[in-house]
């Protein structure tokens, strides 16, 4: 109850301002532990091993949150199993003007057009090398500058720059926001792509002692045809897994009709059944052994399990915290714990993909 009302007078202070100012107020409470941990009573049906790493629990935050991994450990206390830092980018960038964030709060949504704003992989590298004693799983989100020559380039030097802090890599390639980026999710582009990045990340282990997990996260909106051959080339390449989905760019049935027509990327809520019907349709495609991570629209303990039961072997979260607050962590957790009873399941991983069949024949709309 407590925490309840500290969500919520906190909610209605930040949505007085301006929404980016909020995030780095936010970012500041975090930093400064002015915001307490709330850490959900351990459950160890809920501990995923994959990979080489042990997640306490399968509910992460996503990145684009912490882009410049300034409050890694504050996230990790707040009870997520996982947290991904970034976009990174080898040079640091302003990203696009603002405004570049927009709330839809009829919608419980978000628009952003940041365009990987963050301080680059010097910045970031200092940040992660400073904490990496604490422990903790901690995922570093790629990618390419803007005026890059060379995109793919930009995405081997990031994983040739974090091998040795990095828990996990996740190559973006899906944002909407930097120009002609998601062209890398085309298949000759995303074959070489991934065979530069895997070389690389090969090549790194023999300095930092293990292979690093390479994760891809593609879009929600690649169609049925696009999806196949991400599947297909994802599979040839033996990625180590998929993140789906990022942001979408349609904009079908929001309340929100003028803020809507701000360009960008939405999130939230109005996200959750297209992304979630994606997930389900790669899972079918790309079987039952490749780990995916879940995100898009996750603002409640059942959409959480859902996404779990069409597919997804983790979780990722971020809009759901703006409208939700920090108390949904604890909330969704609890929830997975009571339908493991409810469903007579010994451990989180027996419900995955449990409804995929469902989910991948549903229609969008």
């Amino acid at each position: 109850m407590v925490v309840s009302l500290v969500d919520g007078l906190a909610r209605r202070a930040l949505f007085s301002i301006d929404p980016e100012t909020a995030h780095g107020l936010t970012i500041k409470a975090l930093s400064t532990g002015l915001l307490p941990a709330c850490e959900p009573a351990a459950d160890g049906r809920l501990g995923v091993k994959l990979f080489d790493l042990a997640f306490p629990n399968p509910l992460g935050l996503a990145a684009g949150f912490d882009k410049n991994g300034e409050v890694p450990d504050a996230v990790l206390r707040l009870g997520f199993g996982f947290t991904e830092v970034g976009t990174v980018t080898p040079r640091a960038q302003t990203g696009n003007p603002r405004p570049r964030v927009f709330r839809l709060p009829a919608d419980h949504g978000v628009i952003n057009r940041y365009g990987f704003n963050n301080e680059g992989h010097a910045a970031m590298h200092a940040r992660l090398a400073a904490r990496a004693h604490r422990g903790g799983i901690v995922g570093v989100n790629v990618g390419a500058n803007k005026d890059a020559e060379d995109r793919i380039a930009d995405y081997v030097a990031g994983i040739k720059a974090f091998a040795d802090l990095a828990s996990y890599f996740t190559i973006n390639i899906s944002s909407p926001n930097t120009p002609g980026l998601r062209d890398l999710q085309e298949r000759d582009a995303l074959r070489d792509l991934l065979k530069r990045s895997l070389e690389a990340r090969d090549g790194a282990a023999r300095r930092v002692g293990r292979k690093v997990p390479v994760l891809l996260k593609i879009a929600p909106d690649v169609d049925a045809n696009g999806m196949e051959e991400i599947a297909e080339e994802v599979l040839a390449a033996k990625v180590d897994g998929l993140i789906v989905s990022n942001t979408t760019i349609s904009r079908d049935r929001l309340k929100e009709k003028t803020t809507a027509k701000e360009a960008g990327g939405l999130s939230g809520r109005p996200l959750f059944r297209k992304s979630t019907i994606a997930l389900a349709r790669m899972r079918r495609l790309v079987g039952p052994e490749l780990p995916i991570i879940g995100v898009g629209g996750i603002d409640s303990p059942e959409t959480a399990w859902t996404k779990i039961a069409a597919g997804a072997t983790l979780i990722q979260l971020y809009t759901g915290l703006v409208y939700e607050g920090p108390g949904l962590v604890k909330r969704i957790l609890a929830h997975l714990s009571r339908q493991l009873d409810a469903n007579g399941l010994g451990h989180i991983c027996e419900a995955v993909g449990a409804n995929v069949d469902a989910w991948a024949d549903a229609q969008e709309d």
